[in-house]
């Protein structure tokens, strides 16, 4: 498991602006400036949170499950059981830090640097998904 971990955290923090420091409940929290992205415990569980929407999204495309203690909020959960579980959990992730991106005083900062429509392109979102997310970041 700590080598899954320890992929998650080499992918995640080449994304600018993220940070990893330990997470008060054992494993490793990763941030973009002072926002929580998410989570990983060192068992393989993922947490991160989202938009109750985005939130509502994922779980009936089946990506992840209600947070475990959380269930009546935006976060979710993710548990990385084998090796293809990490790419899967990279992609939340992913769709966290491009949330967070392209919301408030994070957008103006990396505008230069990320450029959110392409790479939520990458991420192949459901037409659903992507009519969320549209409506929750501005897109250029």
């Amino acid at each position: 498991m700590h080598q899954h971990i320890a992929h998650l955290q080499n992918v995640i923090t080449s994304w600018p602006g993220m940070t990893a420091q330990p997470h008060r409940f054992g494993g490793i929290e990763f941030n973009l400036g002072s926002v929580e992205v998410g989570h990983v415990h060192f068992n393989g569980m993922v947490d991160i949170p989202f938009n109750s929407k985005l939130r509502n999204q994922l779980i009936a495309e089946q990506r992840a499950v209600p947070h475990h203690l959380l269930k009546d909020t935006g976060w979710i959960s993710f548990y990385i059981r084998e090796a293809a579980d990490v790419e899967r959990a990279l992609w939340l992730f992913r769709l966290s830090y491009l949330f967070n991106a392209g919301r408030g005083s994070s957008r103006a900062a990396l505008a230069d640097v990320v450029d959110i429509p392409a790479a939520f392109d990458q991420l192949e979102p459901t037409p659903a998904l992507r009519g969320i997310f549209d409506k929750l970041t501005t897109r250029r």
